[in-house]
């Protein structure tokens, strides 16, 4: 059975950081790409950022692009979400996915594309 269990959300003011963990269980880690997302409050869930199995290709949204890093740990089973420079804009439920098996370079953009969900968490960016 395949966990993946969020944290590290919380308030944060504009121009903060945060740093989102994502910690999987139940498959052999690094055999899946991963991914984030967000859902703001009456808004669809939005790519965020994706990895790849193997930690060496990284996608981004534009609007995230330059302030937010996505990293992968597989000895840790673990894929992180580094925030910077937040904006008010930024404010959603943020879940990571698992997508695989998967191509060593592969990244995935779209929701349907990802196999399991965590249950999310809440960041919320104060003006």
């Amino acid at each position: 059975q395949v966990q993946l269990v969020e944290s590290g959300g919380g308030l944060v003011q504009a121009g903060g950081s945060l740093r989102l963990s994502c910690a999987a269980s139940g498959r052999t880690f690094s055999n899946y790409a991963m991914g984030w997302f967000r859902q703001a409050p009456g808004k669809e869930r939005e790519f965020v950022a994706a990895i790849s199995r193997g930690g060496g290709v990284k996608d981004y949204a534009d609007s995230v692009k330059d302030r937010f890093t996505i990293s992968r740990d597989n000895a840790k089973n673990a894929v992180y979400l580094q925030m910077n420079s937040l904006i008010p804009e930024d404010t959603a439920v943020y879940y990571c996915a698992q997508k695989g098996p998967a191509p060593l370079s592969a990244t995935y953009y779209t929701s349907g594309e990802y196999d399991y969900w965590g249950q999310g968490t809440q960041v919320t960016v104060s003006p």
